[in-house]
């Protein structure tokens, strides 16, 4: 019984060795490497040459990649042997996988003649495996033989995935996925996206635009070599069944899984899917105060409008009244202390307001208060947004 994995050959590398013409072997290193056969003409110095080598080792297994191997049974004797069966099992720490591409045991073998078997597994666990093969078949003399083998593997993760989360004030989510790779070889990332979960929507921040073509902002060709890291930018915005519903989202921890697909050697695939990524709940508290307009900027001592959106995130009714309290730099128009109704559990309702500011600059919006007068409970909200604030333009004569 002979094993042996599959696995494509490699590129053979060289390590150029040139010198100065003023040294004292002139150009006859240089006349070496471009006579060498392996070297890539016109570009001699250049590690990468244009021999392909035969793998010399069972070489590492990567965790998403698939794992080959091509089994042999040979019948060394002078005897017909009966009945044989090749079986070939796959013991990870938690399952066992049967790998065989048939289960029927084969007629007769005469000798020097072989069986062989290609199986194929996608690896999906890292740690130790156990590639078991047993064979048993039927002498001539009508006795049952039966041995078996065993090829142990360690499989090895190929990226490191560290995910960061930024919740927005608008219900958006900002996901950051930083991915390593942590081979010792260069990979191809073919593919990196995001499955969101049913109630958002995702969309990539990975490309740009240019004259009307999508590029890649980490250039044509996306290699991620040895140790390096890179970061994918996603923004989910929560499906408008959701959006109106505040409670439904408050509690949304489940924002969806990342898909990985990258290349390695010689358009060897690798693919990994992570589970599903969970965030930290942001906290609204009873009553959510959010922008939904504001300008950039603004010409100073000129009201302008917002749009504020209030949003009862509690389980019972409340009866809010609005005040607006000056800052140094703020001061709002309008009346102060009016009442805005009722406003049920996971309603909104939508306020526009008018303000004006006395200092130029990056001035922060403060100063708003919610009152529910059934509990007699008052909300602050300060620093809700920034405003730059510029000089108004004279108008010439």
């Amino acid at each position: 019984l002979a094993v042996m994995r599959l696995t494509k050959p490699t590129l053979f590398t060289n390590i150029p060795v040139t010198c100065e013409e003023r040294d004292l072997p002139g150009n006859l290193f240089n006349q070496l490497m471009k006579d060498d056969p392996s070297t890539v003409k016109g570009a001699e110095t250049l590690m990468l040459g244009e021999m392909l080598t035969l793998p010399q080792n069972f070489g590492n297994i990567f965790l998403g990649e698939t794992f080959s191997s091509y089994i042999s049974v040979h019948n060394d004797s002078n005897q017909v042997v009966k009945d044989i069966l090749v079986k070939a099992d796959l013991q990870t720490s938690s399952q066992r996988l049967n790998l065989s591409a048939s289960s029927a045991a084969v007629a007769e073998l005469k000798p020097d003649c072989c069986i062989d078997d290609v199986i194929h597994h996608e690896v999906k666990e890292i740690g130790t495996h156990i590639l078991v093969c047993a064979v048993s078949y039927t002498t001539q003399t009508g006795e049952k033989m039966y041995f078996r083998k065993f090829f142990k593997f360690q499989v090895l993760k190929p990226l490191d995935v560290k995910t960061k989360f930024y919740n927005a004030e608008t219900d958006e989510v900002f996901l950051e996925a930083q991915i390593q790779n942590i081979t010792t070889s260069p990979m191809f990332m073919e593919k990196v996206s995001l499955e969101p979960s049913m109630m958002y929507n995702v969309a990539e921040l990975n490309t740009v635009d240019t004259a009307g073509e999508s590029e890649s902002t980490f250039g044509a060709r996306t290699y991620l070599q040895p140790m390096d890291t890179r970061q994918y930018l996603y923004c989910l915005k929560p499906k408008q069944e959701f959006a109106e519903k505040a409670g439904v989202i408050k509690g949304v921890t489940v924002i969806g899984k990342l898909d990985i697909v990258w290349k390695t050697n010689l358009g060897e695939r690798g693919r990994l899917q992570t589970s599903q990524l969970q965030r930290m709940a942001p906290g609204y508290g009873d009553v959510r105060l959010s922008l939904e307009t504001i300008p950039d900027t603004v010409n100073l001592e000129e009201p302008f409008d917002i749009t504020c959106k209030i949003t009862n995130c509690s389980e019972r009714t409340m009866d809010l009244v609005l005040e607006m309290c000056n800052t140094n730099s703020i001061h709002w128009c309008g009346v102060s202390g009016r009442q805005l109704g009722k406003l049920h559990p996971s309603s909104s309702l939508h306020l526009a307001l008018t303000l004006l500011s006395s200092v130029q600059g990056l001035q922060s919006v403060s100063g708003l208060r919610l009152t529910d007068t059934f509990l007699k409970r008052t909300y602050e909200y300060d620093d809700i947004a920034q405003v730059c604030v510029v000089s108004s333009e004279v108008k010439q004569s």
